[in-house]
């Protein structure tokens, strides 16, 4: 019986160190929810497989894998665009800034913001900054706000309507996927945060890109 199956541990040798003293089921119940399913819905299919959890049981799954995320990985962009959507929560509107590396299609940070502007913009850029090697980076942008930020922090840049279109891509492809938050997120911006990096976590770690010949990110940086 699959419910059977799903409550054997795995072999540690099998999985990342979260997984470690996890089930399958809790595995599953997360990769699930990367892929874009709220916990009621994951509940919901679990369900149907024969087995009852409660919601809160996969919200604790979700974050007991956040928690245990590994480093940024070791990556030295050379060309990176950067952009950002206004996205609702409850009903409230935020901004949603996001940088990818064009060549590995490497979704370096996001960060959320009650505004745009030159100050988020150049808040975005510092974060980025300390988590990675910028010294030869050129960022690929729009006129708004962008170059007085990059200017601000020293950073190299250059206005690109062309490459720069990736992170617009990206927008689409993480909107097509959490399209029932698109109107109107529910939650706090703290959580909604969370779920974008659990998003992003499957976006680089796991979906395969036909751009990297069915690599993910990850593994075309780590080449």
């Amino acid at each position: 019986m699959l419910a059977d199956l799903l409550s054997e541990c795995y072999d540690p040798d099998l999985e990342e160190s979260w997984e470690r003293t996890a089930t399958p089921i809790r595995a599953f119940s997360v990769r699930l929810h990367q892929t874009g399913c709220s916990p009621r819905e994951t509940t919901t299919t679990l369900a149907e497989l024969g087995v009852e959890r409660s919601h809160g049981a996969v919200w604790n799954w979700v974050h007991r894998l956040a928690d245990s995320e590994c480093h940024p990985p070791e990556a030295q962009p050379k060309r990176v665009a950067v952009d950002e959507t206004a996205v609702k929560i409850n009903g409230g509107w935020s901004w949603l800034y996001a940088a990818i590396d064009t060549e590995t299609k490497l979704i370096l940070d996001v960060a959320l913001f009650g505004r745009h502007g030159t100050d988020p913009a150049a808040a975005f850029l510092h974060r980025l900054d300390k988590k990675y090697d910028l010294s030869d980076t050129v960022f690929l942008v729009d006129q708004f706000g962008y170059r007085t930020a990059l200017a601000r922090l020293g950073l190299s840049g250059q206005v690109n309507y062309t490459e720069r279109n990736l992170i617009e891509k990206w927008f689409h492809t993480l909107k097509m996927r959490i399209d029932r938050f698109h109107n109107s997120w529910v939650g706090s911006r703290t959580s909604t945060h969370e779920w974008l990096e659990q998003f992003i976590h499957y976006y680089n770690r796991q979906r395969p890109h036909q751009a990297l010949d069915g690599k993910t990110p990850i593994e075309e940086v780590q080449n």
